[in-house]
């Protein structure tokens, strides 16, 4: 009996994208001597995405779908797909192409070489605008200073897994999901190898610099408690800093260009809020995370699919 791979694809307003996707995928997997599945996950599209894949399933056997009932986030549309996979081993990759279906014969071959994870680190070309690569290098570097995990930079969620890893995944219950370190965190044989990211056929990309950011601050703090270290830190050295303002809180009051008491007041209120406020949002972010951990709820909520 063959072994069979998985290919679980997370897709939000990917209409013109299915098609293409699924063809490509099947004209490299029947390359190869193994049973495969592939799977969307659509993460509460509404452009018609779930239709489209519905019609692809029907003309396609090796083609499944689940539709979730709104937009989870692709962490957590990645999740429902693995939770309901079968295989020997999955991929997962992004559903606009970018990832290119060429390198899976490759990711195999480590897969059968004996690795459990075979992740994949994206190649930037020039064509990538320079603050978008700068951000991307920002936040590897920050991720690396602040966790104890080390993440390459380009880390990509394209990678093949065992079915000892994604079993693993499946118990998984924290909120915050953050598949790039979890999966390094993990452990087990791992090797990485690097892709070029092919141009985007349709749609646009999801993810903007405010995404990016929600994206790095979710990364930092699943892994690190070190931000709370560095506002103690901070606190220390701005108190110290704040010495710095005595001479001119002095000069003001003897040449009369403030009212008594006013600059030594302000001074103080101005430093010490905003450190506090500095300080208590980075507990707040902890605490959040905490709260919403603490209610228990479902990472994704099927509204239908195919699958048995």
């Amino acid at each position: 009996m063959s072994k069979k791979i998985a290919i679980v694809i997370p897709v939000c307003n990917e209409k013109g994208n299915i098609t293409l996707m699924a063809d490509a995928l099947c004209n490299v997997m029947n390359t190869l001597l193994y049973d495969y599945s592939i799977t969307f996950v659509d993460d509460g599209s509404n452009d018609g995405t779930i239709e489209t894949l519905k019609e692809t399933a029907l003309l396609n056997n090796k083609v499944f779908y689940i539709s979730l009932s709104r937009n989870f986030g692709h962490q957590n549309a990645l999740k429902a797909g693995l939770d309901l996979s079968d295989a020997d081993a999955v991929i997962s990759m992004d559903g606009d192409l970018q990832h290119p279906p060429e390198l899976i014969p490759e990711l195999i071959k480590h897969w059968e070489a004996g690795n459990d994870i075979v992740y994949t680190i994206r190649k930037d070309h020039q064509e990538i605008p320079m603050m978008k690569r700068k951000t991307s290098n920002m936040f590897y570097n920050l991720m690396n200073r602040l966790s104890d995990i080390e993440l390459e930079a380009g880390t990509a969620d394209f990678r093949l897994m065992d079915k000892r890893v994604v079993n693993i995944c499946r118990t998984f219950n924290e909120m915050d999901l953050f598949w790039r370190g979890l999966v390094k965190w993990i452990g087990f044989t791992q090797v990485g190898i690097e892709y070029e990211p092919a141009e985007r056929k349709f749609g646009e990309s999801k993810y903007t610099y405010k995404k990016m950011m929600q994206f790095a601050l979710r990364g930092i703090t699943s892994f690190s408690i070190k931000p709370l270290s560095i506002a103690i830190y901070l606190g220390f050295t701005f108190s110290i800093l704040s010495l710095l303002y005595i001479p001119y809180t002095i000069y003001a009051l003897f040449f009369g260009h403030a009212i008594n008491g006013w600059a030594s007041v302000i001074v103080t209120i101005a430093f010490f809020g905003g450190l506090q406020l500095m300080i208590l949002g980075i507990i707040g972010m902890y605490l959040g995370k905490l709260f919403i951990q603490s209610k228990q709820r479902p990472h994704y909520v099927i509204k239908e699919s195919n699958l048995s």
